[in-house]
């Protein structure tokens, strides 16, 4: 389908979707949304590597408050539960490596689509915001469930109950990001972690993050079977006795792309 509100282009099997509503700070809007499923849906038969950013000096906005006024669109439960989980969704759960680049601000619902990837890197001068309480709502978009997470309760209620943002320094510093990194830098950078990922064993990756979301829920007895079964079908892939060769050979390995 033909993008309006993003950018979609797949090179070197990096899919990178950019937020392409500049003019508004990449709020999302109804049709934002619908592109995003669509985009977010087709990337992993395509790529294997998601890397996601806003165009212009804003990552996301959040909510296009404007758009739902517009469209009468005040049914928050039903936007959340049908729109909004399905992005995140298919961002979390995705069996390829995700990368979200926070090219500027990101503030509420689009402070948490960022946090969805699996890896966040955020330029020098980017903010998170939380800014939900400045309109009388509590943080969605997964916030009440990856920030407590991440930065522990107290960092996630100050964040939540003064929506006062937080710099991309010290979100590295609190371990809410991976990485803060020089504005000069940022481009160069995000584009080198996200080829390295491209490179990379897939087959491991999308198994590792199958481990780390169930351990959440698993006792220690039952995580520890799952490594072991999910190690076993690892160690009889060809990723691993190419991994293993080419160590022995002291050359970079070539992984397969599934």
């Amino acid at each position: 389908m033909a993008y309006e509100f993003i950018l979609y282009e797949v090179t070197e099997d990096v899919a990178r979707i950019t937020l392409n509503r500049p003019d508004r700070m990449n709020s999302l809007n109804k049709g934002m949304r619908y592109e995003l499923l669509d985009a977010l849906t087709r990337a992993p038969d395509e790529a294997r590597c998601l890397l996601l950013t806003g165009a212009g000096r804003g990552f996301c906005a959040g909510q296009d408050l404007a758009d739902r006024q517009k469209l009468g669109d005040v049914d928050l439960e039903r936007s959340l539960r049908e729109e909004y989980a399905p992005l995140l969704k298919l961002i979390r759960e995705a069996p390829i490596p995700t990368i979200s680049a926070v090219n500027g601000a990101a503030a509420g619902a689009g402070a948490n689509l960022a946090l969805a990837a699996d890896l966040v890197i955020a330029a020098r001068s980017a903010q998170f915001i939380q800014a939900f309480a400045r309109i009388g709502l509590i943080p969605d978009a997964g916030g009440t469930w990856a920030l407590p997470r991440r930065v522990g309760l107290a960092r996630a209620m100050g964040l939540s109950l003064l929506a006062e943002p937080l710099t991309a320094e010290k979100a590295a510093d609190w371990g809410l990001i991976w990485e803060a990194v020089e504005d000069d830098r940022f481009a160069a950078r995000v584009a080198e972690v996200a080829l390295k990922l491209a490179q990379g064993p897939t087959r491991a990756y999308r198994a590792m993050k199958d481990a780390y979301r169930a351990s959440a829920g698993n006792g220690f007895e039952e995580q520890i079977a799952l490594e072991a079964r999910l190690q076993g079908e690892l160690g009889r892939s060809r990723d691993f006795s190419e991994g293993v060769l080419a160590f022995l050979e002291k050359r970079p390995a070539k992984f397969e792309g599934r």
